[in-house]
C-alpha cells in the first residue's frame, strides 16, 4: 500500500496518457471509420452509389483486418510505424496502432447503423430533390445519430481496453503502469489501482454515451 502511495504521481500521469491516446485514436479512427462506413453503405447494391467492385474491395479489406487480434496487430504494424517516422514504442505508436485497429471496427458499426434507416426516409428526401451526396453526408448520419452515438460509445470503451493491451509493448498509459509497477514487481495494490481507474473511465464514458443517445432518440 505504501508503494502505491509513492506511485500516485505516476498513476495520474499514466491516466492522462491513457486519455491522450484514447482521444487521438478516437479522432483519427473515428473519422476514417466513418468515411469507410459511408463508403460501404453507399456502394452496396441498391444503395445511393452502387458499385459492386468498389464495395467488394472495401468489404474484403475490412474483413481482412477486423479479425486480427490486437496484440498481434501491434507487432505487425510496428515496422510500418517506424517506416513513417513513428517510434515503435510510446503513446504515438499506441495511437497509430489503435487507429488502424479501430477504424475497421468503426466502419462496420457505421454501416450497420446506417442500414437501420428506413428506405422511406431516403425515398422522401429524393422526392423533394435532395441530392444523393446530401442524403449520404447529411440526412443519413442525422437519422442514425442515436445508434451511432451508442456505437461510438462502445468503441471508446474498446479503445480503453486497447490502450491497456498496448502497454505490454511499452506504449504508455495505465496498461504499462500496471505491468511495470504492479505485475513485474508483484504488487497487486498497484495493479488493482490501475484496474479501478480504467473501470471509472469506462463507466464515465458509458454514462455520457447513454445519456447523449437517450436525448437524441427522444427528439
Amino acid at each position: 500500500m505504501d508503494r502505491l502511495i509513492d506511485l500516485l504521481p505516476e498513476l495520474w500521469a499514466a491516466t492522462a496518457e491513457t486519455l491522450y491516446v484514447v482521444s487521438f485514436s478516437l479522432i483519427f479512427g473515428g473519422i476514417a471509420g466513418l468515411l469507410v462506413g459511408l463508403a460501404l453503405y453507399s456502394t452496396r447494391e441498391g444503395s445511393l452509389f452502387p458499385n459492386r467492385f468498389l464495395f467488394g474491395t472495401i468489404n474484403v479489406i475490412v474483413n481482412f483486418f477486423r479479425p486480427i487480434p490486437f496484440v498481434i496487430l501491434l507487432a505487425a504494424v510496428q515496422p510500418i510505424a517506424r517506416s513513417v517516422g513513428i517510434p515503435g514504442i510510446g503513446p504515438e505508436f499506441g495511437i497509430f496502432a489503435i487507429t488502424i485497429a479501430s477504424l475497421f471496427a468503426i466502419s462496420r458499426i457505421v454501416e450497420q447503423n446506417l442500414l437501420t434507416v428506413r428506405p422511406g426516409v431516403i425515398e422522401a428526401a429524393r422526392a423533394t430533390g435532395a441530392s444523393r451526396t446530401r442524403i449520404l453526408f447529411g440526412l443519413l448520419p442525422r437519422e442514425a445519430l442515436g445508434p451511432l452515438i451508442l456505437g461510438y460509445t462502445f468503441i471508446v470503451v474498446a479503445l480503453v481496453d486497447m490502450t491497456a493491451i498496448a502497454g505490454a509493448v511499452a506504449a504508455g498509459g495505465l496498461g504499462e503502469f500496471a505491468i511495470v509497477y504492479g505485475f513485474k514487481q508483484f504488487n497487486p495494490w498497484v495493479t488493482w489501482a490501475a484496474v479501478l481507474v480504467i473501470i471509472v473511465i469506462v463507466q464515465a464514458v458509458q454514462f455520457l454515451g447513454n445519456g447523449l443517445a437517450r436525448r437524441v432518440l427522444r427528439r
